[in-house]
C-alpha cells in the first residue's frame, strides 16, 4: 500500500519536477551562452540554483551583473520560486488531504485493533451488520467491523466515529487475522450473500476453533450448511420476522415492553448473562449480594440444560452456572469485573 501511495505522489509531481529541471538547466544555458561563455557552466548552474531557492548569496557570474542579466535573473526568480511553491503546496495537500493521510489513518486503526482482545468481529457494515453495531455500541462491547466498501465504512463512521474498522474482504484469511480473529471472543457473519457467509464461517472456524460464530442466512435451506461450517447459531430473517409477527398478534404487551427496553436511552436495559467463575463456586446467591446493584434484576439461573427461574437466595451457585438478569450495561460491566476478582 505504501509503495502505491508514493508512486501516486511521484506521478503527480513528475510534471512539476520536469518544469523545475527545465528552468534550472535552461536558465543556466542562457547565462552560459548569452554571457559569452565567460563563466563555467557549473557557475551558471549555481547562479540559477541560488536564485530559485532564494538563498541569495549574491551574483556569481559576469552576465548576471549586467542590466540585461539582472532582468533575466528576476524572470528566473519569478518562474522558479513560483514553481517550487506550487510543488510544496501539492505535497502538503497530498499529506493533509490525500492518500498518504488515509494510509496513516489505516495504520493507526490497525495498531488499535492489534491491541484489542476478547472483542467481537462484525463482517459487513450493511443492514444487518449496522443493527449489530448499534447494539454492541449501546451495550459497551468492543467490536471491529470489516467491510470492503469505503462508502459503507463512511456511513458507519458517520454514526459511530470511534468504531474500529478494517477496509477489506472478510472472506480473506489475512483480513480476518488483521481484525484479531485469534484474540476475538465472537464473530458475526452478516453479508447479504449466504455463500460469502458460509466461507466466512469456514475461515473463522479454521483460524480460531474456540470462536463463537453467529451467521445470518437469507435462505432457511442454508442454515444446516452454515452450522456444519462452524456457526454456533444461524439467524434467518424470514424466521425471525414470522415469530415477531406472531408475537405482535398474541402478546402485544410483551413485545411493547421489549421494544421499550431496547429503545429507552435513559435506562438502556438489556437481558444479560454472566458466568459464575470457579472461585465463587459453593457460595449462595445471597453471598453474591446482587441486590446492591440497583440496575440489576436476577431472573433465572442456567446450569447446563436446566433452568431455575426466580431462584431463591439460598441457591448454591456452581462454576457451570450462568446468571440471567435484566440490567444496564454499566451494571453488567461492574458485575463482570467483580467476578474476575
Amino acid at each position: 500500500m505504501g509503495n502505491s501511495i508514493f508512486q501516486s505522489i511521484f506521478r503527480r509531481l513528475a510534471g512539476v519536477l520536469a518544469l523545475l529541471l527545465l528552468i534550472l538547466f535552461g536558465s543556466a544555458l542562457v547565462y552560459y551562452f548569452v554571457g559569452g561563455r565567460s563563466d563555467s557552466f557549473f557557475d551558471c548552474l549555481y547562479m540559477t540554483f541560488i536564485t530559485i531557492t532564494t538563498i541569495g548569496y549574491g551574483e556569481v557570474t559576469e552576465y548576471s551583473m549586467s542590466p540585461g542579466g539582472r532582468a533575466f535573473t528576476m524572470f528566473v526568480a519569478l518562474c522558479g520560486i513560483g514553481t517550487m511553491t506550487y510543488a510544496f503546496s501539492m505535497v502538503t495537500a497530498l499529506i493533509v488531504e490525500g492518500n498518504l493521510s488515509d494510509s496513516f489513518r489505516r495504520r493507526k486503526m490497525e495498531k488499535k485493533i492489534a491491541q484489542s482482545g476478547n472483542h467481537l468481529v462484525i463482517c459487513s457494515a450493511a443492514r444487518v451488520g449496522l443493527h449489530i453495531v448499534a447494539e454492541m455500541a449501546s451495550t459497551q462491547r468492543p467490536f471491529v467491523v470489516i467491510d470492503q466498501s469505503q462508502e459503507k465504512i463512511d456511513a458507519l463512521l458517520a454514526s459511530w466515529p470511534d468504531a474500529l474498522y478494517l477496509l477489506g474482504d472478510p472472506t480473506d484469511n489475512e483480513t480476518l487475522l488483521k481484525a484479531g480473529i485469534e484474540r476475538a471472543s465472537g464473530l458475526f457473519a452478516t453479508e447479504d450473500d449466504d455463500n460469502r457467509n458460509l466461507v466466512i464461517c469456514l475461515s473463522a472456524r479454521h483460524l480460531n476453533p474456540s470462536l463463537r460464530i453467529i451467521s445470518h442466512a437469507r435462505e432457511p435451506k442454508n442454515i444446516d450448511k452454515m452450522k456444519r461450517a462452524g456457526a454456533a447459531s444461524v439467524i434467518s430473517s424470514e424466521q425471525i420476522g414470522g415469530l415477531r409477527m406472531a408475537s405482535e398478534m398474541t402478546r402485544p404487551a410483551v413485545v411493547s415492553f421489549l421494544d421499550l427496553m431496547l429503545r429507552d436511552k435513559k435506562k438502556n436495559l438489556r437481558i444479560e448473562e454472566v458466568a459464575i467463575p470457579a472461585r465463587l463456586a459453593g457460595k449462595t446467591l445471597q453471598d453474591l449480594k446482587l441486590k446492591r446493584y440497583r440496575d440489576l434484576l436476577l431472573m433465572a439461573v442456567r446450569e447446563g440444560g436446566d433452568w431455575i427461574y426466580n431462584p431463591e437466595e439460598t441457591q448454591t451457585v456452581k462454576e457451570s452456572m450462568v446468571l440471567i438478569f435484566m440490567g444496564t450495561p454499566e451494571a453488567r460491566i461492574k458485575l463482570q469485573e467483580e467476578f474476575k476478582g
